[in-house]
Order: C-alpha cells, then sequence, then structure tokens
C-alpha cells in the first residue's frame, strides 16, 4: 500500500486499472470505522483486495471488517 509511485508513471499506472475505491476498517461490535486521532481511516485504492488484506493483517476477523465502496464507475473516470 505504501508503494510510491513516481509522477511521471501515474498516469501510466491508472489507464486500464480498476475503478477507484474506498475501503474502511469497520468494528462489528459497534457498526464504526476505525478513528485515528478523531478521523476515520480510509485508504483510497485501485487495489481494494491489497488495501483489505493490508487492513486486517493481524486483527482478529471476528471483530473487524473492510468495506469496499466504489468512488468511481468505469464510465466516470
Amino acid at each position: 500500500m505504501n508503494a510510491q509511485v513516481h509522477r511521471s508513471d501515474a498516469p501510466k499506472r491508472a489507464a486500464g486499472q480498476a475503478p477507484a475505491c474506498a475501503v474502511r476498517l469497520i468494528d462489528r461490535r459497534t457498526g464504526t470505522a476505525l478513528r485515528v486521532n478523531g478521523t476515520p481511516l480510509v485508504i483510497f485504492t485501485r487495489d481494494p483486495a491489497a488495501a483489505v488484506a493490508e487492513l486486517l493483517e493481524g486483527r482478529d476477523a471476528t471483530l473487524w471488517e473492510a468495506r469496499v465502496d466504489a468512488i468511481e464507475t468505469e464510465g466516470t473516470k
């Protein structure tokens, strides 16, 4: 998730990839998003599977779930 992309490579990498998504870590007990310093943690990505894996790594799956919301569709880039 923390891979750096050089500015010149960004447009090439974005072309033909999956739509952008917002991934949130949700506490199953409360139904609310994990907050860091009061702000809900949201990861914006084109690879939601990798973001979900990173968010859930080392966490109890009975207590946490990752929610993926599309913020861009194929027709609205």
